[in-house]
């Protein structure tokens, strides 16, 4: 079969348009929540500039993982309910609009939160 000249100029134009993409993504931050708490914590949250995303639950020595795109700039922060019923507070890090990279955050015995943010400006 041979390929008229329309179509090779139509799959080429397609190559070079899906060609183009590949070096482009959109930035986003890779979250890791671990519980190290001893017990399951419950109602967790996550709240960052003009969004949110959280869990129903993370058993003892779980990780929850989850990814976002930061859209505006402030501080991000956890709220979770410990196995004894408590609800927890920390607050982490400011995020700006269009950073990337990871960001884990640990919770331990007693309510102590560990923040560990690695992250960048968008390329």
């Amino acid at each position: 079969m041979r390929i008229r000249p329309k179509r090779r100029w139509t799959s080429l134009a397609t190559l070079v348009t899906l060609a183009s993409f590949a070096g482009c993504h959109s930035p986003y931050v890779r979250t890791s929540i671990v519980n190290h708490t001893g017990g399951t914590i419950r109602l967790i949250e996550v709240d960052y500039p003009n969004a949110s995303f959280g869990t129903q639950q993370i058993e003892e020595n779980q990780t929850f993982n989850y990814r976002f795109k930061v859209q505006d700039s402030g501080p991000v922060k956890i709220t979770y309910t410990g196995e004894d019923g408590n609800s927890r507070t920390s607050s982490g890090p400011n995020l700006n609009e269009g950073e990337q990279g990871a960001l884990t955050i640990t919770l331990g015995v007693n309510g102590n939160v560990t923040w560990t943010p690695n992250l960048s400006p968008a390329k």
